[in-house]
């Protein structure tokens, strides 16, 4: 949701997961939490039938979770990262 919060006068923020699109693995993660990136960053790294594939931010805005490591096996639908926007 975004928007403001009227109960608490607060202001919410949308977030963006980012997903493993294709079985691989993470050959390195290039944000940490708090980090700022823009559209089309450079998240991390995945090698699959021995390419390797940039993860890129879908969105503006500040990681708030990092869920992969460097040569972890990952699968699709797996959580790479979340953006707060």
């Amino acid at each position: 949701m975004i928007g403001k919060d009227s109960r608490k006068g607060a202001w919410k923020l949308a977030r963006e997961t980012v997903e493993v699109p294709i079985t691989g693995k993470i050959i390195s993660v290039d944000v940490k939490v708090g980090d700022a990136v823009k559209e089309g960053d450079v998240i991390c790294v995945l090698e699959s039938m021995k390419m390797e594939n940039p993860m890129l931010a879908p969105v503006d805005g500040t990681v708030v979770e990092v869920k992969v490591a460097a040569d972890q096996v990952v699968k699709p639908g797996d959580v790479i990262a979340v953006i707060e926007y």
